[in-house]
């Protein structure tokens, strides 16, 4: 973790002329609190209780589930693409598919927020709407996973294992902002208004 927070923020120095406008703002918040970004992940608190290390999806979100009659199905569990292959075949916690989970949510919201055929107006009305759909459906899927996998033995408690859930949504969206600045300049903004959040740096809205 502390070494892809290192890796993120030498290219975010790298890359930051490229940036569209909102973006570079953000950037630049988050290059001055590098400090506070590793004190964060040196910080997050570790389960007290046993946990386990399996086989996990390893790029986990609301792409890769489709419904049908009624039931779900989950595809694609190559990883992700990004990382090598002996990496992606290790073994690890299955909490990392809950974090990035967790990080689907925040996009499905922008998604909704950020389209083209919207005015100002309309985003001003709607984002509200669209965070409150972001921290229900949070809710409701941490409660329905720690329900199913209570006594699994993947952890010794749902609430033992909440700064693992921090730190592995920390590293994703970390993940997040290295690809879009490669791929998808003009998604960089989500990636990092996500992570000044859990940095304390953003507002939670």
């Amino acid at each position: 973790m502390h070494d892809d927070a290192l890796a993120t923020i030498a290219l975010l120095e790298q890359r930051q002329a490229q940036f569209p406008a909102p973006a570079l703002a953000n950037a630049r918040t988050l290059l001055d609190a590098r400090q506070q970004l590793l004190a964060l992940i040196a910080a997050c608190n570790m389960p007290a209780g046993a946990c386990l290390k399996t086989r996990y999806h390893g790029d986990y979100h609301l792409g890769q589930v489709l419904v049908s009659s009624n039931d779900f199905i989950i595809i694609d569990f190559e990883g992700e693409p990004a990382r090598p292959l002996t990496e992606r075949r290790a073994k690890h916690s299955s909490l990392r598919d809950v974090a990035g989970m967790l990080r689907s949510f925040d996009y499905a919201r922008w998604s909704a927020v950020l389209r083209d055929t919207y005015t100002d107006a309309d985003r001003a009305r709607i984002a509200p709407l669209a965070r409150g759909w972001e921290r229900e459906a949070r809710a409701m899927f941490l409660r329905a996973y720690d329900e199913t996998t209570r006594g699994s033995g993947l952890y010794a408690s749902f609430a033992d294992v909440q700064g693992l859930i921090e730190l592995f949504e920390l590293e994703k969206v970390l993940y997040e902002l290295r690809y879009e600045v490669g791929n998808r300049p003009a998604w960089l903004n989500v990636p990092l208004q996500g992570v000044l959040a859990l940095c304390g740096l953003a507002p939670d809205t």
